[in-house]
């Protein structure tokens, strides 16, 4: 679920709690889905789950997660606009350049990196985005 780029300077726990929040913004993610354990992340990411705990906590901090003890960690409210659900026209643009990538040969890695080369270059470092 969580990529961490170890060299991008940002802390790794605020990789977690972004990607936690773009996913809500998406749509990926919804109020009542469970997040994975401190230790399931930590064995996919090798990251200590302390600092899996600590972008939780921040969640929960932001109102976007609550703990139930015992339980696990649940989303709490969703960060996607109302017109942007799953069958939103832009979704449904990136989902049909997706499947042209694909068609095209191009694996997962490559469509992310195809993909952080134009937001980068649509939202410049130090821009809001």
């Amino acid at each position: 679920m969580f990529r961490i780029n170890k060299r991008s300077g940002v802390a790794t726990y605020l990789q977690i709690v972004r990607q936690v929040e773009q996913a809500l913004r998406m749509g990926a993610l919804e109020p009542g889905d469970r997040l994975p354990t401190a230790a399931q992340v930590a064995a996919d990411t090798k990251v200590n789950p302390n600092t899996t705990l600590k972008a939780y906590r921040e969640l929960e901090r932001a109102g976007l997660a609550e703990v139930r003890q015992g339980a696990g960690t649940f989303i709490t409210r969703s960060l996607a606009p109302a017109q942007e659900g799953p069958a939103s026209p832009l979704r449904a643009s990136l989902a049909a350049w997706m499947d042209e990538a694909r068609s095209q040969g191009l694996g997962g890695e490559e469509v992310t990196a195809l993909f952080l080369a134009a937001h980068a270059a649509a939202f410049p470092a130090g821009t809001d985005g």
